[in-house]
């Protein structure tokens, strides 16, 4: 997991500037604040970005300290897994995490905040 701090060029016609993408590893997290809100940037295996709020439901881990499986982020202590399109848990659909639309301009991961995907 690495981690920044978005610069306060925030929101740019509803989008967010959270990160830059050579920051999120491979099928890796990367953890940002934004506005006082936790998020994981992920890099799907097709190299585009996901956006989902870092906290597991299941018992409160960094999703962003996890890994990318299969589409999934994959929570680091309990192996619990949500879809990144969705943000279902595959095992338990009655379960998620917000996930947001996320787009990629001059190299920088944005999302919509506003709403979820």
């Amino acid at each position: 997991m690495t981690h920044s701090t978005p610069s306060e060029q925030d929101s740019i016609d509803g989008w967010s500037d959270l990160c830059a993408l050579d920051q999120v590893p491979d099928a890796g997290g990367h953890y940002v604040v934004h506005s006082d809100r936790p998020l994981a940037v992920f890099r799907r295996a097709d190299n585009t970005p996901a956006v989902t709020d870092d906290t597991c439901p299941h018992a409160g881990g960094s999703l962003s300290a996890g890994h990318v499986r299969d589409g999934c982020a994959v929570c680091p202590w309990h192996a619990w897994a949500f879809d990144l399109e969705t943000g279902a848990c595959p095992d338990n659909p009655a379960i998620s995490v917000a996930t947001y639309p996320t787009r990629v301009i001059d190299g920088r991961v944005q999302a919509r905040l506003d709403r979820t995907a």
